[in-house]
């Protein structure tokens, strides 16, 4: 990377890309919903990695659902470009988990793109909002950013 990226956040938890061809819309950048799937693809390593997984989720009988998303696009990605995505849980509470996100273009350090996700936890046999379960405000709790 030419320029050190300028995180919105100390201490971002990352995951490296590469837009590849199935990323590419009719415009010749990538389309807006490849930005959903990585969303959901940091967020998942992210949660894998302070040790909550699918398996987890699926144990515990409770998951996060997206209750609110809020994206802002900053700059196109183009095809082979590598790109850092990060994440951030930025508040927890009994029923709520909140995660910012940045997306830096490696090769100069530009943010092309910034998000909110909102998720509510959910029994998953009922679909229904629950309080989270011990475990989820454990992990999920320490990790989350220093209220300012």
């Amino acid at each position: 990377m030419s320029d050190a990226p300028a995180w919105d956040h100390p201490e971002p938890f990352t995951l490296p890309v590469r837009v590849d061809a199935s990323c590419i819309d009719l415009m010749g950048h990538t389309n807006n919903v490849v930005y959903l799937k990585w969303l959901e693809d940091v967020a998942w390593a992210h949660s894998v990695a302070l040790g909550l997984g699918p398996a987890q989720y699926e144990a515990l009988g409770h998951g996060v659902v997206v209750r609110q998303h809020e994206l802002t696009y900053l700059q196109a990605t183009r095809l082979d470009e590598p790109l850092l995505l990060a994440t951030w849980i930025t508040a927890v509470d009994k029923l709520s988990l909140h995660r910012a996100f940045q997306f830096v273009r490696e090769t100069d350090g530009a943010t092309v793109f910034r998000g909110r996700t909102h998720y509510v936890c959910v029994d998953i046999a009922q679909g229904r909002v629950r309080r989270m379960p011990e475990r989820f405000l454990q992990t999920y709790g320490p990790a989350a950013l220093p209220s300012s």
